[in-house]
């Protein structure tokens, strides 16, 4: 081999492996940047904590609940008697959806209380179409429920924000409704359809 393509080939290598040490120096440049790993400690700051506390009143993007009465289910004096938001259809199929996802395992699909997890032993909850569920508790009562829990159940407040919760409501009032509905409030086509079933 010549002299020329000996040194040509040489180049050629030292073209080839340079971006790649290169790169390498840069990850490591990078990864051994200096940090402070959580709760390590800082003497920079004179409480020497390396994580530093939020700023008075700072709020998390995403939390800022300004409308108390919308994201409590209260008022001054007890649980909200009205819904807070307009009840339509597509809320009404979004708290199926979640009802669906989040209450049916105990609650079932009818709200009666027989839900998978209660065939399997666990605590059976109240029905929905008991007289007391039905016609003495407001609506803020299942809203903060569904937020705080109460007895067997947990809290839901951080796994369902608070427009799914009121839409979850919304479909339990409309299970209420739909299990103590008389056919005769039915326009007469689907009367005569269901065929005269009570």
């Amino acid at each position: 081999m010549s002299d020329r393509l000996t040194r040509t080939l040489g180049w050629l290598a030292v073209m080839v492996a340079a971006p790649l040490v290169s790169s390498c120096e840069i990850r490591q440049e990078m990864w051994n940047q200096p940090k402070y790993e959580p709760y390590e400690v800082c003497d920079f700051f004179g409480d020497r904590l390396s994580a530093r506390p939020l700023v008075e009143d700072s709020v998390a993007r995403g939390q800022l609940d300004i409308d108390d009465v919308f994201h409590t289910g209260l008022t001054e004096s007890g649980f909200v008697t009205e819904f807070p938001l307009e009840v339509t259809p597509e809320l009404l199929a979004r708290g199926r959806e979640r009802y669906d996802i989040y209450c049916s395992m105990c609650h079932d699909k009818t709200g009666s209380g027989k839900g998978m997890v209660v065939q399997r032993g666990y605590k059976q909850p109240p029905s929905y179409h008991s007289d007391r569920l039905r016609n003495d508790l407001p609506i803020g009562y299942f809203y903060t429920v569904i937020k705080n829990g109460f007895g067997v159940m947990p809290a839901y407040g951080y796994q369902i924000k608070a427009e799914d919760r009121w839409a979850i409501v919304a479909y339990v009032r409309t299970l209420q409704v739909s299990h103590h509905a008389n056919i005769d409030v039915l326009p007469e086509a689907l009367q005569e359809k269901l065929g005269g079933l009570e």
